[in-house]
């Protein structure tokens, strides 16, 4: 089972309101509005409950590569998420909730009440692997997303420069238009992966077989 865990210089892979809402109620309205939303995940009865998936984070990963560096794109919705050994869902689900305040404060000076998160990792290739953070983008029913705040979780994240085989990770904060049930691309400068579409089919899959177990222990 894979799981992540952040440490210094290395990752070790071990839904919207109209505008202006967040502006009224405040931060802490916004940070109690995404608690409800992921109440209201949780409870839901289209998603198997936690602990009866299988997939591992690489199943659900969208990577992309350049000559001197790799990148990885995982959602981090509890539609995707859920679907994922225990270990890696527990790891994934608190890292989230670990950064709700300033996920809700992201979404708040955008009027966005919902934000949608990815894990974003870069990883050099190379010695002297630079980045840019803000080039990655991601498109979603024919409209073009761009982060409204990244969230750096690895000190190397503010050089953008990694050595070889060092890797920055950070949260990608964007609005709340993504369909992450749908297909989506993420683009990189001139790379591009479009397999979320093929990966929505493994979803689909394992959604069917976690809400089977689910049922056979009694956990419907």
């Amino acid at each position: 089972m894979t799981s992540i865990r952040v440490v210094p210089g290395r990752l070790l892979w071990t839904g919207s309101l109209a505008i202006g809402l967040c502006f009224a109620v405040g931060d802490s309205g916004c940070v109690r509005a995404q608690q409800d939303t992921a109440i209201a995940a949780e409870q839901d009865a289209s998603l198997p409950p936690a602990g009866f998936g299988t997939l591992r984070q690489e199943d659900v990963s969208l990577r992309l590569r350049t000559p001197v560096l790799q990148i990885q794109v995982v959602p981090l919705s509890e539609a995707v998420i859920r679907l994922l050994a225990v270990d890696t869902y527990t790891s994934l689900h608190r890292l989230v909730e670990s950064k709700r305040a300033e996920i809700a404060e992201a979404g708040n000076r955008r009027g966005v009440r919902e934000p949608t998160v990815f894990l974003v990792s870069f990883f050099g290739l190379e010695r002297d692997a630079r980045f840019n953070p803000d080039d990655l983008t991601i498109t979603s029913q024919n409209r073009l997303f761009r982060p409204l705040q990244i969230l750096p979780l690895s000190p190397l994240w503010g050089g953008q420069q990694l050595g070889q085989r060092e890797t920055a990770t950070a949260l990608y904060v964007f609005e709340d238009g993504i369909r992450i049930l749908d297909p989506f691309v993420v683009d990189y400068v001139v790379v591009q992966n479009a397999s979320w579409e093929q990966i929505l089919r493994v979803l689909d899959r394992e959604r069917s077989s976690a809400m089977a177990r689910a049922a056979a222990a009694g956990k419907p």
